[in-house]
């Protein structure tokens, strides 16, 4: 079947359109239908190639008609620490080999001084294809000309001026063709430039690279000699101070007696003699005294004096102690052999005592020597001691004049650091003067590159290609959701809350050949099971089945605006209840129109409003139709009455045709078009609402069913008339008839 028949419809007093049931959620299925992605491409197949076919061709025009362009490129790589031929800072200080530093130095190579130069050394500004003023005139500067993309550049009169203009023109063409970037985190930097000759291309990519670092070489240079200059003049102008203060200072010293040797005074010199000889005489009073004092207690503690260390180291008294040890050792044979009183033994002994008064002389000697050196050393440190005060008298008189001579010192020394710290640096950079170079070298040369960087026709069809496809997709989204007519059943429910009746199907679409010259009205009656005449019956059935709280005697068709097919379903759907055996009446409410009429091509001399004016009687305004259907047509006459529908006239009327007939079908005017029509629709059962399919927007029936709402009708639901079923069954997915193919073969058309 070509038609849905839907569940009954749930209606309330005073709500016309059925309540939208609470919807569970949807499946990431359901959200994303790539059917319906599908069948709407497929319905805007024609805008998509024809959008997409237009972009990928003017791609293809662009990339066939664009000049070909050759990129070379060098590279210049940055020293992150430079050689120092002198082991000594630069005037110039190194710049740190880090990113930030570098990406300025990329900036530097991009800057349009540089530019200025490399046009300078080449004299671009006489090549035609850097300088636009001595290019002959093309198709696209006139284009951009005339559309104003460009601004006209003012001709110089002055050679002056017009070469200074082509010089500045050269250099912003170079700017455009240059690119220059570092290569990934390396200490690399490349220097690509594009132009239409090869050979032209590398030339400027490497002078690019020479002009750059030739300008770094010589920045480094003018700083250096700039550095000498001030530093020279700095000199000169510190050497007549440096020579005054230091005469100063000497002249100083000489009138106060302030003469120095190795950086002291001479009575400073004398003071620290003086000092060095009183604690060297004090140490020789300090062991003179001790050596008395040591041996005069040892006296006093019986000592006879032999233990007295002067003593012991005496010559005298060591040789007078080994006689007499040795007449010791006599005396006491003699004794063992004589006795006490032999000559020998008395001899012996005086001998003995002769020794030992010897021995205590020379012990008394030694005692008075050691008082007399006592003695000399106290006086030499008394007198030292003195000399001292004398010399710290004559130094207290020289320290007003030294405070003096300390400032002048001062300010001779303040002189001598900053002329040699100046002479030491202007020696460093008279030496580098001729070692300056710059931070960077040239890795490697541009090349003159054998195949053109652009066009690159492969990636500019890919290019061309996806924004094809991108903006013939976004094309068909955006008619797409422009575009609110409705086309399948699902639509309907969808976005009129509304039940579909069904898909009248475009005769054209479903007839064969032979019957294509037939009308839709014939159609039922010649071939009652083909598609186009099943069509009707399913709508008979979805209306059959439909529950409005009364039996459906009265059926009012309507629709927003005129075209739509509402007068054939009429005759259609009437023809198809006379075929089942119903007593049908068909009335024609549209005066304006008469489309009954003219579609059966008819000439009545009474109808509708002579039958409820009363001029005429209902039976002799009926006409009867080939498939035993009654007619009630309107009549053309030359003045309209207003509100007819409005008076009793027209409840008699239906009273009586719902008495004698099964069903009772009103032909309507458009609802938006004529005010009429929301009055008779409120005064039948049920109103079916037809909307053309893919030409009647959504809005138009949101429209026309709020004003019959709001007059009181029962809305059915809606019918899509003319249908295109082939043309469905590719992209009406959603709605039966895109089943069609599947089930067509239940219908017969002979």
């Amino acid at each position: 079947m070509t038609i849905v028949t839907h569940g009954p419809s749930v209606f309330t007093p005073g709500v016309h359109r059925r309540e939208a049931p609470p919807q569970a959620p949807r499946a990431a299925s359901e959200v994303i239908n790539l059917r319906a992605l599908v069948r709407m491409f497929l319905r805007r197949l024609r805008t998509f190639v024809a959008i997409a076919a237009a972009v990928l061709l003017i791609a293809v025009i662009v990339t066939l008609t664009a000049p070909h362009l050759y990129t070379a490129k060098s590279q210049v790589m940055f020293n992150p620490k430079p050689e120092q031929v002198v082991a000594s800072p630069s005037v110039v200080p190194d710049p740190p080999a880090e990113t930030a530093v570098i990406d300025t130095q990329v900036q530097v190579l991009q800057s349009r001084e540089l530019a200025r130069r490399v046009v300078d050394r080449l004299q671009l500004q006489k090549d035609p294809e850097f300088n636009r003023l001595l290019a002959p005139p093309s198709w696209r500067s006139g284009l951009k000309a005339r559309l104003g993309l460009v601004a006209a550049d003012p001709r110089p009169t002055s050679p002056a001026a017009r070469e200074a203009q082509g010089r500045a023109i050269a250099a912003a063409a170079l700017q455009r063709g240059l690119n220059v970037r570092r290569s990934g985190l390396t200490y690399l930097v490349d220097i690509a430039f594009t132009a239409r000759d090869p050979d032209k291309a590398a030339l400027i990519a490497n002078t690019f690279a020479q002009e750059y670092l030739a300008s770094q070489s010589q920045a480094k240079m003018t700083s250096t000699a700039k550095a000498n200059q001030w530093l020279r003049q700095r000199l000169a102008a510190l050497e007549p101070e440096l020579n005054a203060k230091e005469a100063a200072v000497a002249a100083y010293r000489a009138r106060n007696n302030l003469l120095s040797a190795s950086g002291a005074t001479l009575i400073e010199q004398e003071i620290s003699g003086y000092n060095q000889q009183l604690a060297a005489a004090r140490a020789d009073e300090a062991t003179e005294q001790a050596r008395l004092s040591t041996a005069r207690s040892q006296l006093r503690r019986g000592s006879k004096g032999d233990d007295v260390g002067e003593a012991l180291d005496s010559q005298v008294i060591q040789k007078l102690r080994e006689q007499r040890a040795s007449v010791s050792a006599r005396v006491a044979d003699l004794q063992g052999r004589y006795g006490p009183r032999h000559p020998d033994m008395l001899n012996a002994k005086r001998e003995l005592a002769d020794i030992d008064n010897q021995i205590q002389e020379e012990i008394h000697r030694v005692m008075s020597n050691l008082e007399a050196k006592a003695q000399v050393a106290r006086q030499r440190t008394a007198s030292i001691a003195g000399s001292l005060d004398v010399a710290r008298g004559g130094l207290a008189g020289t320290n007003a004049s030294s405070v003096a001579l300390n400032r002048l010192e001062r300010d001779a020394q303040v002189a001598r650091a900053d002329y040699e710290s100046l002479l030491a640096r202007y020696r460093e950079t008279a030496s580098q003067a001729g070692l300056q170079d710059s931070d960077a070298s040239l890795a490697s040369q541009a090349r003159a590159p054998g195949q053109p960087s652009s066009p690159n026709v492969p990636i500019n069809l890919s290019l061309g290609l996806a924004v094809a496809l991108i903006l013939g997709s976004g094309a068909v989204l955006l008619l797409e959701m422009m575009d609110d007519r409705l086309a399948t059943a699902a639509e309907v429910e969808r976005k009129l809350n509304l039940p579909a009746l069904g898909s009248i199907p475009l005769l054209a679409s479903v007839a064969e050949h032979r019957d294509r010259a037939m009308t839709p009205s014939e159609h039922v009656l010649v071939r009652p099971h083909s598609a186009f005449a099943e069509s009707f019956r399913g709508l008979r059935a979805a209306l059959i089945h439909s529950e409005f709280g009364r039996p459906v005697r009265v059926l009012a068709v309507t629709s927003s605006l005129p075209g739509e097919g509402k007068t054939t379903v009429s005759l259609c759907l009437a023809r198809s209840a006379a075929q089942a055996g119903l007593k049908v009446v068909l009335v024609d409410c549209d005066f304006r129109r008469r489309s009954l009429a003219q579609m059966l091509n008819i000439q009545p001399s009474v109808g509708l409003l002579d039958v409820l004016t009363g001029t005429c009687r209902l039976d002799h305004a009926l006409l009867e139709d080939v498939s035993g259907a009654m007619l009630l047509p309107a009549v053309q006459r030359e003045v309209l009455q207003q509100d007819v529908f409005s008076r009793p006239a027209v409840d008699r009327l239906l009273a009586a045709l719902s008495g004698r007939f099964d069903l009772v079908i009103l032909d309507t005017a458009p609802v938006l078009a004529v005010a009429d029509t929301r009055v008779l629709a409120a005064k039948a059962d049920a109103v079916v609402y037809v909307a053309r399919w893919r030409r009647t927007s959504a809005n138009a029936v949101e429209e026309g069913l709020l004003h019959l709402e709001r007059s009181g009708a029962v809305i059915a639901g809606l019918a899509l008339t003319q249908v295109d079923l082939r043309q469905q069954q590719r992209i009406g997915y959603g709605d039966p008839t895109y089943y069609y193919g599947k089930y067509k073969g239940y219908y017969a058309n002979g």
